[in-house]
C-alpha cells in the first residue's frame, strides 16, 4: 500500500557489496518511491519536498489494506528495524463509513528494546545517526539530485554533516589536544 506499489516490495540492500552504490533506472521505474519509502521510515516524511506524506498511500490500495513502510538496517554494527505508517483513512471496524488511521512509528532496538510514538522515534533516530532528514537527504540521496545541495552548503554546516557521517569524533579530539600543547 505504499505509493504505486499495493502488495509487499522487498528490496535487499545487504546483496550489494560495499557501503556506495548508484540506483539507476528509466523514469517511472522506482527509484523515488523506494527514497520516499527509505525516508519516510527513518524521519515520517517522503524524501521530496514536493510530496507531502499523506500522498505516499497507494491509490490503487484497497480501503482496508495498511500502508506500511519497514526498514531493516545496520548502523555501527548493531541491526535496528523501523516500522512506520502515514495516517490514513480506513473503512470502521463496526458500522459504515471510514475513520482515519493514526500515523505510527516504532523502532526495534538491537537489544530488544523498543520505541514507539512519532515524536519519540524521530529523535531517536535524529540521535542514533547524528542527523536530521535535511542532512540525511544531503549524504544518502545524492541521485535525487541533492548532491548540488551539499556543495553548496555552508562550509560548516558542510564539514559537520561530514564530521557525522564520518565519525571523526576521536580526530577532532586529537587535534583540539594538539593545539592546546
Amino acid at each position: 500500500g505504499f505509493g504505486p506499489y499495493v502488495t509487499r516490495q522487498t528490496v535487499d540492500f545487504d546483496r550489494l557489496e560495499g557501503g556506495l552504490f548508484l540506483i539507476t533506472g528509466d523514469t517511472g521505474a522506482g527509484k523515488t518511491t523506494l527514497f520516499d519509502a527509505i525516508s519516510f521510515a527513518l524521519f515520517g516524511e517522503a524524501s521530496g519536498s514536493n510530496r507531502p506524506s499523506d500522498s505516499i498511500r497507494s491509490d490503487y490500495a484497497d480501503a482496508d489494506r495498511p500502508t506500511l513502510a519497514e526498514l531493516w538496517f545496520t548502523h555501527r554494527g548493531k541491526g535496528y528495524r523501523i516500522e512506520r505508517t502515514p495516517e490514513y483513512e480506513r473503512p470502521r471496524k463496526r458500522g459504515q463509513g471510514t475513520t482515519c488511521q493514526a500515523a505510527t512509528a516504532t523502532l526495534y532496538l538491537p537489544d530488544g528494546g523498543t520505541v514507539s510514538g512519532i515524536g519519540t522515534v524521530n529523535e531517536a533516530v535524529r540521535q542514533l545517526l547524528g542527523m536530521d532528514k535535511r542532512q540525511f537527504k544531503q549524504v544518502a540521496m545524492i541521485a535525487q539530485g541533492e548532491f548540488l545541495d551539499l556543495l553548496l552548503a555552508p562550509t560548516k554546516e558542510r564539514t559537520e554533516i561530514l564530521r557525522r557521517v564520518f565519525a571523526t569524533d576521536f580526530s577532532d579530539r586529537v587535534q583540539e589536544r594538539l593545539k592546546r600543547r
